[in-house]
């Protein structure tokens, strides 16, 4: 995720921090300094640390259970509403889905139910807590029964959202059960929006968060199944024009005028590509050292993908690097094509149109 920091590691992960965590943190520090003083200041940082201790160990209960049905997960981020964690592929088996979504607010449950029972308190006691006068396990406790009830909303792609549409994929299939829940989702952020204007503004950025993720995840759903079997060649671009690992970027400039394209691979001498060199590192370079820099010094080393590779892999792989395009080569390393997010959004809108167009390489049809 863009504008992050990594921390470190665990069991493989990155954990990484949004750069408006941080604000956040500060913000409620600066707030608190104001009114109560540096050590109001410090409860309160050390109130939200270990809160999202929590919400981490939260997401390393779907990251884990996840992983035991051999699910990787790359990284997750903290941000000021809460974990995510960007898991490779969504679970092939409904069941699946259900067990990955449950974990995490399992595992909040296991640490109210513990700090209950080390403030030695039945659960019951949770209703009647006084928050501002309560100790800090006390607090903790209330904040993880909260986590556990609030991520329980159907509010895909809550977790919560998640066990709906499990269960509905058990019985109407993956795309159509993720079509209700994103629907189902988006109602409940559009709710989520109106109860923050009278109540708590911070239930809008919420319920913005809900409803676009909640469309996201639509997309990712819609783009899975419509390159259902479909190969890197049938989503290429077939007629690339390339650049030499010799020229220059005037060279470069010629090639960007003369074509549509915003991405050039660059060959050696024997036409194998050796990187690729986009639009916005061509513009920044010209601007800075010239129009005589060779393209081999401003190019990005990039590793082909084959045009016999899965299309949905590939793209999976350019969105998680954040690529726009990447080279494809066939079986003996020679450039045949290039992959572009572009293109891919036209063959889906091409799909929406006519779903029984069928997708192939070299020739396209019904």
């Amino acid at each position: 995720m863009h504008w992050s920091i990594t921390l470190g590691r665990i069991y493989g992960t990155a954990v990484r921090i949004h750069v408006t965590f941080v604000i956040f943190l500060l913000w409620i520090a600066l707030a608190d300094y104001a009114a109560g003083g540096t050590a109001a200041a410090a409860a309160s940082l050390v109130f939200l640390v270990l809160i999202f201790a929590c919400v981490l160990a939260h997401e390393f209960g779907h990251i884990l259970t996840a992983r035991s049905f051999g699910i990787r997960t790359p990284d997750v981020t903290l941000l000021p509403i809460g974990g995510v964690a960007s898991m490779e592929r969504i679970p092939d088996e409904p069941r699946q889905e259900l067990l990955i979504a449950i974990a995490g607010p399992l595992v909040n449950v296991v640490i109210a139910l513990t700090l209950i029972l080390w403030n030695r308190a039945g659960p019951g006691a949770l209703w009647s807590l006084d928050f501002e006068r309560a100790s800090l396990v006390e607090r903790l406790a209330y904040t993880n029964a909260a986590l556990v009830l609030f991520n329980l909303v159907p509010a895909f792609p809550m977790d919560g959202g998640r066990v709906l549409r499990a269960l509905l994929a058990m019985a109407l299939g993956l795309p159509q059960a993720t079509r209700i829940a994103a629907r189902i989702g988006q109602a409940f952020a559009v709710v989520f929006v109106v109860l923050g204007l009278f109540y708590n503004p911070f239930l809008i950025f919420i319920g913005l968060f809900i409803y676009i993720a909640a469309a996201s995840e639509q997309q990712a759903s819609d783009f899975r199944w419509f390159a259902h079997d479909l190969k890197v060649a049938a989503g290429m671009e077939a007629k690339v024009a390339s650049l030499p690992r010799s020229a220059s970027l005037a060279d470069a400039v010629t090639a960007l005028l003369a074509s549509p394209q915003r991405d050039f691979p660059v060959v050696d001498e024997e036409g194998r590509p050796v990187g690729l060199l986009d639009r916005e590192d061509l513009l920044a370079t010209l601007r800075q050292d010239g129009p005589e820099t060779p393209v081999a010094q401003v190019m990005r080393v990039a590793e082909p993908v084959r045009d016999t590779q899965p299309l949905e892999e590939a793209m999976a792989a350019m969105n998680r690097e954040g690529l726009k395009a990447q080279i494809v080569v066939d079986s003996g390393g020679r450039l045949v094509g290039l992959l572009t997010r572009e293109n891919i959004a036209e063959m889906m809108l091409i799909h929406a149109v006519r779903p029984d167009w069928r997708f192939s390489s070299g020739r396209r049809g019904i």
